[in-house]
């Protein structure tokens, strides 16, 4: 059996090598247009701020010691330009000797990855202009740093590469600008929870430009003009596009196979293309969503890994089946890790999904024992059958560990009201006896037993102020001075009882303290003498962060950036 594999990387060198560890006896090929056929995507930034030093640790295989381990035929600087299915043959060009020649296969596997969305602006192809997504990239980005020593960059797009290329970049000591047309960063987030990574990037001295739209780009005073629309021209000495990535698939486009979303490559559950004995993975593939079950994009190395190991069983004569992206994914902010799980609201409700959500504010460990930290969490959950649907942290120690049990148990198949049932490790230096995803699970639990009722971020503007409803924050007096939404009536929790004549019975409660948990006190204490209870889903910690944020972008879209 003969296997061509066009791209390496994390699909078409996972698919190579677990071929050969299933059949000795295959001969493989893969074709590489760059010069690296397996390398650290995700530490390529980490270079460029000098977090990894030596450019060979990138390099996680050489084609050299591919071939000594495995006996694969790595072939880097070649190019396939052309597949022909009819024949059962790839074109391939070496693009170091100009030659050209034809390669038969019994099987192809592509995985030729996605490439940056290159807008059609004027000034796409400016030398101070770039992307990032080789390993040549990073080395033309840190080349160019070195030799000019550029004080300012702009990044166009606030992704997981815009943001970790911001860090690096204002971690060598550049002023940093992230410019894009959607008012939050990260996407996979939801807009509220969005808001303490902007917290923390306006911390570390990143200026957030949001809500603004790229137009083009012009060489001016040594440097680049990014141009805006209606505002003024942002100016740094290099900018770098971060908006995105399409799948790279002109070449099945050309061999007839079926495409799916953003012209990606429709894929079954063996992930067998329309045209037999190819293949296809990583992020050149439209996937299942494995929640919704609705046709995705997800560029992520973990599936295009699983992707690749499922061809490898399937092309060695094994019934191997990808159930679906989950988008699982964590990225370093600064000092905080944020995380997400899954689908998040927004997205849910977009997918036709009656969903509910809780919000709370764990520590990451027992609060007695010193150095822990808040971590804020949110889980979604479908409504009546209380499906898990999806999960965001955003934190500081243990954000990980617990995204990680959320997407085990979305996998499996819990219920949200399960998570309390989960049987978590306990230390006071790892966590508490009530682990946060307990926690979360006992605010679902005692929902779904009517026992907690929540109103919500969305609800503050239309929650009458004529008295027809009570609205009570349970801080302390000191807590409610520093900041208090307007029209509550401050009671601290521990004084409620004494003041329960001061509060019609006739009228609904709608309470709010600092995290969820003393108000979620006062609500047992009210119900439990006959009130209509509502808890604020988050706090005021939560409301505080996510409208001191929205007001940031807003302020900067009405007033100029240059107030921003």
């Amino acid at each position: 059996m003969k296997v061509v594999i066009v791209g390496g990387v994390a699909g078409g060198a996972t698919a190579a090598a677990r071929i050969r560890r299933l059949d000795e006896k295959a001969e493989i090929v893969v074709f590489e247009r760059s010069g690296y056929i397996s390398y650290a995507n995700c530490g390529l930034p980490y270079y460029i701020g000098d977090v990894i030093m030596d450019s060979e640790e990138l390099t996680l295989q050489t084609p050299e010691s591919f071939f000594s381990r495995f006996r694969i035929n790595m072939k880097v600087h070649h190019e396939v330009t052309a597949i022909h299915p009819e024949k059962k043959s790839v074109f391939v060009k070496n693009l170091e000797s100009g030659e050209e020649f034809e390669e038969t296969y019994d099987k192809l596997i592509l995985s030729p990855g996605a490439k940056p969305a290159q807008p059609r602006l004027p000034g796409v192809g400016i030398e101070k202009l770039f992307t990032l997504r080789t390993v040549e990239d990073t080395l033309r980005i840190k080349e160019y740093i070195n030799q000019n020593h550029p004080k300012s960059a702009v990044l166009a797009g606030g992704g997981f590469i815009g943001l970790e290329l911001a860090e690096n970049l204002r971690e060598l000591g550049m002023d940093v600008t992230i410019v894009q047309r959607p008012k939050q960063l990260m996407n996979p987030f939801d807009s509220d929870m969005a808001s303490f990574i902007h917290s923390e990037m306006r911390k570390h001295g990143v200026v957030l430009a949001l809500g603004h739209t790229v137009e083009g780009f012009e060489e001016k005073d040594g440097g680049i003009d990014v141009l805006l629309k209606d505002e003024k021209p942002l100016h740094a000495d290099m900018v770098a596009l971060a908006i995105g990535v399409v799948p790279d698939t002109q070449l099945a486009k050309e061999a007839g196979m079926e495409l799916g979303m953003k012209g990606s490559i429709v894929v079954n559950d063996r992930m067998e293309t329309s045209v037999p004995d190819i293949y296809a993975a990583g992020d050149a593939v439209q996937v299942k969503h494995y929640v919704t079950g609705q046709d995705a994009l997800i560029s992520l190395a973990g599936p295009a890994n699983k992707q690749g190991r499922i061809i490898a069983d399937n092309i060695c004569g094994g019934d191997s089946r990808y159930p679906g992206s989950q988008g699982s994914s964590i990225i370093k902010v600064f000092d905080m890790t944020a995380a997400v799980t899954g689908i998040n609201e927004t997205n849910a409700r977009k997918s036709g999904l009656d969903v509910d959500t809780v919000v709370l504010s764990p520590m990451s460990h027992a609060g007695y024992y010193p150095g822990g930290k808040v971590m804020t969490m949110k889980v979604v959950f479908e409504k009546e059958t209380y499906r898990l649907l999806g999960a965001q942290i955003v934190g500081y120690d243990g954000v990980d560990k617990r995204i990680d049990v959320l997407a085990t148990a979305i996998h499996a198949g819990l219920r949200a009201t399960q998570l309390k049932d989960l049987d978590l490790t306990y230390a006071p230096p790892y966590s508490s006896a009530k682990d946060p995803v307990n926690m979360a699970g006992f605010m679902i639990d005692n929902i779904s037993k009517g026992i907690l009722k929540q109103w919500y971020l969305k609800d503050v503007d239309s929650l009458p102020r004529d008295g027809s409803v009570t609205l009570l924050d349970v801080r302390t007096v000191a807590e409610y001075d520093g900041g208090h939404i307007e029209g509550f009536r401050n009671i601290p929790v521990d004084e409620l009882r004494e003041h329960l004549d001061e509060i019609e019975k006739t009228k609904p409660v709608y309470v709010i303290c600092q995290s969820g948990l003393r108000s979620y006190i006062a609500a047992c204490i009210l119900e439990g003498n006959g009130y209509e209870v509502y808890n604020f889903s988050g706090g005021f910690r939560f409301y505080d962060a996510v409208i001191h944020d929205s007001c940031l972008i807003e302020t900067a879209t009405a007033c100029g950036l240059e107030r921003y």
